[in-house]
């Protein structure tokens, strides 16, 4: 069997012959500490941060590292303001911070030497005028959207890795065109302004899956971003998410079920615990990257809560990378109970950070690889 079937059957919860080995990506940075250290070359660290997951430069990273495919999706289309927003500096700051207008509209912080996600700091979007005026005719759907060209994409028997359809984002695109503080302000402040967004962002990503779904493409999963809890839990209410987002993923999922794509896999970061049993009732089952963080992540409480509904890609902390042999196989050892269930491909729970250290990575995958095959579900 191919990673691509393995990793398929791992899912779905059926026989396997062996356990893939799966990327979530890495920062530029460590790309360029690791051509520095003559691990890769420098065309393939710059090449990565060019071409992005799954590229040719991609590609010959993780053959180096020993992953055997990356989770995700192949075919994106265009569900953001288009066009966006022109970048630009609004104001340079004594320090060297500069607060920058990005593509959505959003105002965010850049301080000199910042290697993580800038502070946003404001929004562009202040009003229903704005909106109307600046916003809603960028959020409309158009052929020029689905931009791949899907005649290079090989039929499933080709393929060595699962192909994925991403179906854009509900509230975690609403919160990058508002911010955190400004998306909760007008839940309160104009409910109606709020669910009309909700709805157009929504509708924009269902056509967008219509028309991919519509080429005649064989797609193995399809993929939502979300990105919207942190350490504590959500950053939007679950009775909120619930009554007006959650509608649209079950609109969303009927289609692809309607394609036959039954694995749905989907982004967040942060603990989704309060957010989880709304996306399994609407037929989102694969979490992805169960990130560990300080709360403990972890499918397996998921699991003895919802039962094997609860698929996963993840859930492995990436900072045991920093360490040595013996966090690398004690991290192994904690997951293997939950490997061994099958439904559930262990991954980097996000993108390796600056310290990763090459060699413990290459060997955690030949770990893995030696790892026999998982048992598969029980109902």
């Amino acid at each position: 069997m191919t990673p691509r079937e393995n990793a398929l059957a791992i899912l779905r919860g059926q026989p396997a012959e062996a356990l893939p080995t799966v990327c979530f990506g890495y920062w530029s940075q460590t790309l360029s500490r690791w051509a520095q250290q003559g691990h890769i070359t420098k065309e393939d660290a710059e090449g990565y941060c060019a071409q992005g997951d799954g590229g040719e430069a991609d590609r010959r990273i993780m053959a180096r590292l020993g992953f055997d495919f990356v989770w995700s999706p192949a075919v994106t289309p265009h569900t953001g303001l288009l066009p966006s927003f022109d970048v630009r500096v609004v104001e340079e700051r004594p320090d060297g911070g500069r607060v920058i207008r990005n593509a959505e509209g959003l105002l965010t912080l850049v301080k000199p030497g910042l290697c993580s996600i800038p502070a946003e700091i404001g929004t562009s979007l202040l009003s229903r005028t704005v909106w109307e005026s600046a916003y809603l005719p960028r959020l409309q759907f158009s052929a020029a959207r689905v931009r791949y060209d899907l005649s290079r994409l090989p039929p499933p028997q080709k393929r060595e890795a699962p192909l994925g359809l991403h179906c854009g984002s509900l509230c975690g695109y609403m919160r990058n065109l508002l911010g955190v503080q400004q998306m909760s302000y007008l839940y309160a402040d104009d409910p109606e302004l709020y669910g009309e967004i909700v709805d157009t962002i929504a509708e924009l990503c269902y056509r967008c899956t219509e028309a991919e779904l519509g080429s005649g493409v064989v797609f193995d999963y399809a993929h939502f971003w979300e990105d919207i809890c942190y350490r504590n839990g959500p950053l939007v209410a679950p009775s909120v998410f619930r009554e007006y987002f959650a509608p649209h993923y079950r609109r969303i999922t009927k289609l692809l079920r309607d394609y036959g794509v039954e694995l749905v896999s989907l982004d967040c970061d942060g603990k989704i615990d309060a957010l989880l049993p709304i996306w399994l009732e609407n037929d989102v089952q694969v979490m992805f990257p169960i990130e560990v963080g300080t709360w403990g992540g972890s499918i397996g409480p998921w699991r003895a809560q919802y039962g094997s509904s609860v698929r996963g890609v993840g859930g492995v902390n990436k900072h045991v990378f920093s360490k040595d042999r013996a966090a690398v196989d004690a991290e192994i050892d904690r997951l293997t109970p939950l490997i061994a269930a099958g439904g559930y491909l262990p991954c980097p729970d996000h993108r390796l950070p600056p310290d990763t250290d090459f060699a413990l990575v290459q060997y955690f995958c030949d770990r893995l690889h030696r790892l026999p095959p998982p048992r598969p579900q029980q109902a």
